[in-house]
């Protein structure tokens, strides 16, 4: 697994094989990340599921100002930890390991917004729509920033009024769905 574009192509990412992650096909990664390209420069990121942060460090190296860093799972944030490293992203990173209820709560707690949120759980946590409500309830999100969906079917609700799909693609057995938050 490699960082595919930016100031960081080429650069080997670690963590492709933590158990309970699946890491993110390079096409499919591509191809998500030319359709969020005008939302990247000087961003601020939340990969709320991150696993090895594959999304996050990809933005990160394409323009990001700053990205939050979540997983549960201790082996991940280890991981993590070794990348930022290793890309010498100290600086832009901040790594949390907290449950993603948690997460949300801490930065609601500590006035935090984001320009691009990355939800890309398991599979088998049927979560997202309860993750899409709590950040659109706690205002994590900038107007005209977006959220950024890897799931393995396409049932989201879609009738968030202050979310719009602008883009919908299937990869095999995945589907990215980006949604993007609109003014009232």
């Amino acid at each position: 697994m490699k960082i595919i574009s930016g100031i960081l192509k080429g650069r080997k990412i670690a963590g492709y094989d933590i158990k309970g992650t699946r890491p993110t096909m390079d096409r499919v990664k591509e191809s998500l990340f030319a359709m969020i390209n005008p939302y990247l420069d000087n961003s601020i990121c939340l990969d709320l599921f991150a696993g090895s942060g594959n999304l996050g460090f990809e933005a990160l190296s394409n323009g990001s100002r700053f990205c939050y860093f979540n997983d549960i799972n201790r082996k991940c944030i280890d991981v993590i930890k070794k990348n930022s490293d290793d890309f010498k992203m100290d600086d832009k990173v901040k790594i949390l390991n907290l449950d993603y209820e948690e997460c949300l709560r801490y930065l609601k707690d500590h006035d935090l917004k984001m320009d691009i949120i990355f939800l890309d759980p398991p599979y088998k946590k049927e979560c997202l729509n309860m993750v899409i409500d709590k950040i659109l309830e706690y205002d994590l999100l900038n107007d005209g920033g977006v959220i950024v969906c890897e799931i393995d079917n396409n049932y989201l609700n879609s009738t968030l009024k202050t979310l719009e799909i602008i883009k919908e693609r299937k990869y095999g057995d995945k589907y990215l769905i980006i949604y993007k938050k609109t003014s009232l």
